[in-house]
């Protein structure tokens, strides 16, 4: 059997965390390392102690039509990213990469042209994290360098979605 790559190790530890995401519309995993290291994970999930949709029954953006990238206000989850960047320190996250994995819920397809959202992608920015490795399917990714959406601040364009 052929030895795994190390970006796409990190990648399935990333897919396994999705498993325990709560959302009912697309389950996500984060993995956030650093030199060879596992600082911290997330997963998508409503904030401790709050119902998750998967116990409501529903997803209240789902229920009010909003588009994907749209509207994360609205979400009852905290982010995967959000969720692996609050349990680490700042320190730790200097200089680190971000790996991501999105499926949707219901077909447990690979999330098309999955990506940080606006909000995450200032958490991600602030946290110092230097790339971002995005999977696309088992074992093609998409590498982003987080300097990008600093020199391209897609939050000027009044563009929503992605």
């Amino acid at each position: 059997m052929a030895r795994v790559d190390k970006t796409n190790y990190y990648l399935d530890i990333a897919e396994s965390i999705l498993e325990r995401g709560t959302c009912i519309r697309r389950k996500y995993g984060a993995v956030i390392v650093k030199n060879d290291e596992i600082i911290s994970t997330g997963y998508a999930g409503a904030p401790r102690g709050r119902k998750n949709c998967d116990e409501l029954g529903f997803c209240a953006r789902e229920k009010l039509k909003i588009p994907r990238g749209e509207r994360y206000e609205m979400c009852r989850s905290v982010h995967a990213e959000q969720n692996a960047i609050i349990s680490a320190s700042r320190r730790d996250l200097i200089d680190s990469t971000l790996y991501l994995v999105g499926v949707d819920a219901k077909s447990g397809e690979y999330v098309e042209n999955a990506s940080p959202c606006m909000l995450c992608k200032r958490f991600i920015i602030n946290a110092g994290i230097k790339n971002i490795v995005v999977r696309n399917n088992k074992t093609e990714y998409t590498e982003i360098k987080v300097q990008d959406y600093i020199d391209n601040d897609d939050s000027l364009e009044g563009k929503f979605g992605y």
